[in-house]
């Protein structure tokens, strides 16, 4: 097992880390709408999805791995109103065959954010 660490993403919030590579897979962390310095993105779903992916995408690729070989994805919005909004942005980062996915609305999410995106991808 191995940890993966990128300044190019937000440190993680807590005793976890960004991501793991095992058994050909790289397992990344619940990524929400922090800069990579740490710092709240605030703003409309739509803004916040687009820094979740980006903080996903620089995980991946510092696993040396990359959206292309995700396999799945697990989603955590505040407000299912927030649906269209999320699948509008999420879209523009995978292409068919799109990932395996879970969506799911929950009560709250660390520091107040409206969405927070999991996932397993290919290793290398």
């Amino acid at each position: 097992m191995e940890a993966v660490k990128t300044d190019r993403a937000p440190a993680a919030i807590g005793p976890y880390a960004q991501a793991v590579k095992a058994g050909g897979f790289v397992f990344v962390s619940g990524q929400i709408p922090l800069a990579p310095d740490g710092s709240l993105v605030e703003g409309d779903i739509r803004v916040q999805t687009e820094r979740v992916m980006e903080n996903l995408k620089a995980v991946l690729e510092a696993a040396g791995s990359g959206l292309s070989r995700v396999v799945q994805t697990t989603c955590f919005l505040a407000d299912m109103e927030d649906f269209p909004g999320f699948n509008e942005v999420y879209a523009r980062y995978f292409t068919p065959p799109y990932p395996a996915r879970a969506t799911v609305a929950v009560k709250a999410l660390p520091r107040g954010v409206r969405v927070e995106v999991a996932c397993v991808a290919l290793a290398e």
